[in-house]
């Protein structure tokens, strides 16, 4: 448990350090493979459905989602580094048509075409800055799958713990549906 705290109490130092004038929401914490499969199933994503990954890190959500679920994936990170590496290896995989990452502000995008939104953002500073958004722009039956950290002003349709996920952790999922 001190690893996730620690990661916690360095990315609230960190919070109010600025990319160019943009805020860094959260740190990179990658999500296990077992994990991101549990999400995009929670969320019941189907092939030709859109989704995007708010945070997208290493893109192995975007990237999951369009080989293995069939989606239209789109991951938004604003670490340049990050977006060129996910970017490389979707075309390494050749996943291109079906996948991509845009470098820029997750609070500066439109999700109005999503059927399926993905995050794992921390709760007071983050989720609660992207929740209004979401509420303005997702279309009636638009899923929002949240890792760890819940909305604070939304229902959970379904909430899934797992107890384990290989790794000596455990975490929790949260199924909204607008």
């Amino acid at each position: 448990m001190w690893g996730i705290n620690l990661i916690l109490i360095l990315w609230c130092a960190a919070l109010h350090a600025q990319t160019g004038d943009t805020e860094k929401l959260a740190p990179y914490y990658p999500t296990p493979e077992t994990i991101v499969e549990k999400m995009l199933q929670l969320g019941g994503l189907k092939a030709g459905e859109k989704m995007f990954d708010l945070g997208s890190g290493d893109g192995r959500i975007v990237i999951m989602a369009a080989q293995k679920f069939h989606a239209q994936a789109v991951g938004v990170e604003l670490d340049k580094d990050l977006c060129k590496q996910s970017s490389a290896r979707i075309l390494k995989l050749g996943l291109e048509k079906n996948a991509r990452i845009v470098n820029g502000d997750l609070l500066k995008q439109n999700y109005s075409s999503a059927d399926l939104i993905t995050v794992y953002l921390l709760p007071d500073a983050v989720n609660q800055k992207v929740q209004p958004l979401l509420d303005k722009q997702l279309k009636k039956g638009a899923r929002v799958v949240a890792k760890d950290f819940d909305f604070r002003n939304w229902t959970p349709e379904k909430v899934e713990n797992i107890p384990d996920d290989g790794e000596g952790r455990s975490h929790t999922l949260y199924l909204y549906r607008k």
